[in-house]
């Protein structure tokens, strides 16, 4: 089923406050049962080799992960975005920038294959800052006593 203008408007605008609010429920109600999501937050999160998490459970488990560890706005600021973001019918596509205009954050890109209003794919791309903040996280954990 393709995606129209106005699911993809949704979609992004729904994602971004869900994930704002730390709603994993309703953060998890946006993709498909058997969507896909990748990115190298799932090997940190889950402690796993892999940055796939396929299906409703895993979906589910890791979402619900990261919105319960997700550091507080202070501690790293991650959701700063503009309104823009680009669609191609079933491409929904959109970024967080690292230079928020005073602060830095994670800078991410966010990819999502749609299916009507919801996420039947989903890659996120980390940037420099990002990845730094990955490589801390997987070196503290090796070294933690």
């Amino acid at each position: 089923m393709a995606a129209t203008y106005d699911d993809a408007l949704f979609v992004f605008e729904q994602w971004h406050e869900r994930i704002q609010r730390r709603d994993a429920v309703a953060l998890s109600e946006l993709y498909t049962d058997d969507a896909v999501l990748e990115s190298p937050l799932v090997c940190r999160v889950l402690d796993t080799s892999s940055g796939i998490v396929s299906g409703r459970k895993e979906i589910d488990d890791f979402i619900a992960e990261i919105t319960k560890r997700r550091p507080a706005d202070d501690a790293l600021p991650s959701l700063y975005r503009s309104d823009q973001f680009h669609f191609n019918g079933t491409t929904l596509i959109w970024e967080y920038p690292r230079d928020t205009g005073g602060v830095d954050q994670l800078d991410l890109v966010e990819v999502m294959e749609l299916q009507g209003p919801m996420i039947r794919r989903h890659r996120i791309y980390w940037g420099w800052r990002g990845t730094e903040h990955i490589i801390a996280n997987a070196v503290e954990k090796v070294t933690a006593p």
